[in-house]
C-alpha cells in the first residue's frame, strides 16, 4: 500500500511515547482488574471498532454566509482520499470513506476503488445530493426534490439516487444515504400531507432499485434549509417512512439534527426496538445543526448514546449493524486534526460504554434504585480510557500521539505547496 505518511516517522514518534503509555496502560489495567474487567479484552473491542470519514469533511466547511479555505485543502476526490488516508493511518479507527455525488464523480469508479485500496481505504455509504442544483441540471430543486410538486423534478431526483446506487455498487458500498432539504419557509406554501405522499412515492422508486444486500438510510433533519416545515424532520417521520418503504429502509441519526436537549439516546433505543436503527452521523451542536466536532460540546451525551448501542448489541432483536460516520463542518480548524480528535472521542465513548457493569445496572434498574443505576453509568464515564485507545492504535501501526505526530509530519504545509488554492466561497463545499 502507498500510505501517505512515513512509517518511520510514526515509529520514531511512538518510541518516544511508548514507555509512558505502557506505564499508564498497566496502571489502568490494575484498576480495572479490581472491578473484574480485563483491560486487554476492552482493547481488543476498541481495536475492532471502526467508523467512516466523509470526503466532504476533508475540506474546510463554512457557515451560510462564508467559507474561509485553508492552505493545502483538497480540491478533488483524489486529494480527499489522501487526507482521509492520513486520518486512518494515524488513528486506525477510520478505514472507510463515505463519498458524496455528484461532488466526487469520476469517469472510472473501478480505478477509484483501486486507488482507495492502495491507500488502505474502502468505501462506506454513498450519499446523494438533491439539495442543491448542479451545472447543466435540467430541473431545479429550489422548491423540492423527491417531494417536488413537479413530476419531472421528482423523476430527476429518483434517477440521481439510482445513479448513486450504481456508483456505490462499483465502489463496493452497500448503503445509500438519502437526505433531502425539502420543506417550506411559509405557512400554506405546500400541502403538508401531500408533500410527504410525493416523497414516499419517489423514495419507493429509489428503494426498488436497491440490490438485495443494500440498505437505504433515511436521514432526518429538524430544519434548514426549510425553516417552517421539513418533509423528513424528525425520527418519527423517518421511522414511518422506513416502515412504509420496507425492510431495507433504515433510519440514520445525525446527532446535530435535533432540537436542543432532545433525548437522542432514547431515540436510539426506540429505533433499535423496531429494527430500524441504520446508523449515525457523529457530530455535536450547541444551538442547532452546527455540525461541531464530535463530543466537543456534550461528550456525556455521546457516551449515553454508546451505552444504548452496547445494550442494543447485547440484545440484537432483528439484527444490529449500524453504519457509523463522522459528519462535521470544520470552519476554523485543520479538518484532519478535527477528525482525528473526533475519532478519539468517539472511540473513547465506545470504550467507556464497554466498561459499564451491566449486571449492576440492570439490577438497580429492576429494583428502582435510581442512584445506583446512575452510578453504574457514572463510574464508567469517569474512567480515563485514553491508554486503551493509544495502545490499540500503537499495536495496529497507528500513532500514540495522533495530533503531535501529524503536526510533526508537516503534511498540511507540504500539501499547501503541491495543491492549487481553493477560492473564496459560500456554503459548506
Amino acid at each position: 500500500m502507498n500510505m501517505p505518511l512515513s512509517a518511520e516517522l510514526i515509529a520514531e514518534a511512538n518510541t518516544r511515547d511508548l514507555e509512558a503509555l505502557e506505564d499508564d496502560y498497566a496502571s489502568l489495567g490494575r484498576k480495572l482488574e479490581r472491578a473484574g474487567i480485563a483491560i486487554d479484552a476492552i482493547k481488543e473491542r476498541v481495536a475492532d471498532f471502526s467508523l467512516a470519514v466523509p470526503t466532504w469533511g476533508a475540506g474546510r466547511g463554512g457557515t451560510r454566509f462564508a467559507k474561509f479555505p485553508i492552505a493545502g485543502e483538497p480540491t478533488n476526490i483524489h486529494e480527499k482520499l489522501e487526507d482521509c488516508a492520513v486520518i486512518s493511518q494515524l488513528s486506525r479507527l477510520t478505514p472507510r470513506v463515505s463519498p458524496h455525488f455528484p461532488w466526487d464523480k469520476v469517469s472510472d469508479y473501478g480505478a477509484l476503488r483501486e486507488e482507495a485500496a492502495s491507500l488502505g481505504l474502502g468505501f462506506d455509504a454513498v450519499n446523494s445530493n438533491t439539495f442543491q442544483d448542479q451545472p447543466g441540471q435540467a430541473k431545479s430543486y429550489a422548491t423540492g426534490s423527491l417531494s417536488s410538486t413537479v413530476a419531472a423534478t421528482r423523476q430527476q431526483a429518483v434517477e440521481h439516487n439510482v445513479e448513486c446506487i450504481e456508483i456505490g455498487r462499483q465502489l463496493g458500498s452497500t448503503d445509500l444515504t438519502v437526505w433531502v432539504g425539502d420543506g417550506t419557509n411559509f405557512p400554506g406554501q405546500q400541502d403538508l400531507a401531500r408533500s410527504l405522499d410525493r416523497y414516499l412515492d419517489a423514495a419507493a422508486q429509489v428503494y426498488a432499485a436497491l440490490p438485495d444486500d443494500w440498505r437505504m438510510l433515511l436521514e432526518h433533519k429538524m430544519f434548514e434549509p426549510a425553516f417552517y416545515s421539513t418533509v423528513i424532520s424528525d425520527w418519527g417521520s423517518s421511522i414511518l417512512a422506513a416502515q412504509e418503504l420496507g425492510p431495507k429502509a433504515k433510519c440514520l441519526v445525525d446527532l446535530g439534527h435535533h432540537a436542543p436537549n432532545v433525548n437522542i439516546e432514547q431515540i436510539v433505543a426506540r429505533l433499535h426496538r423496531f429494527g430500524k436503527l441504520g446508523g449515525f452521523h457523529f457530530n455535536d451542536s450547541k444551538y442547532g445543526d452546527d455540525d461541531l466536532d464530535s463530543g466537543s460540546i456534550n461528550p456525556h451525551q455521546l457516551f449515553l448514546v454508546f451505552n444504548e448501542l452496547v445494550e442494543a448489541e447485547l440484545n440484537p432483536r432483528e439484527g444490529f449493524n449500524p453504519n457509523y460516520m463522522i459528519d462535521q463542518s470544520h470552519n476554523v480548524t485543520d479538518p484532519i486534526e478535527s477528525m482525528l480528535s473526533s475519532a478519539e472521542t468517539i472511540g473513547a465513548c465506545f470504550a467507556k460504554a464497554l466498561l459499564v457493569d451491566r449486571e449492576a445496572l440492570h439490577m438497580a434498574q429492576e429494583a428502582n434504585d435510581t442512584m445506583m443505576a446512575f452510578q453504574a453509568l457514572r463510574r464508567a464515564y469517569n474512567v480515563d480510557v485514553s491508554p486503551i485507545l493509544a495502545m490499540a492504535r500503537h499495536e495496529n501501526g497507528g500513532a500514540i500521539d495522533m495530533l503531535g505526530t501529524y503536526r510533526e509530519s508537516r503534511w498540511r504545509d507540504r500539501k499547501a505547496q503541491e495543491r492549487k488554492a481553493v477560492g473564496l466561497g459560500a456554503g459548506i463545499v
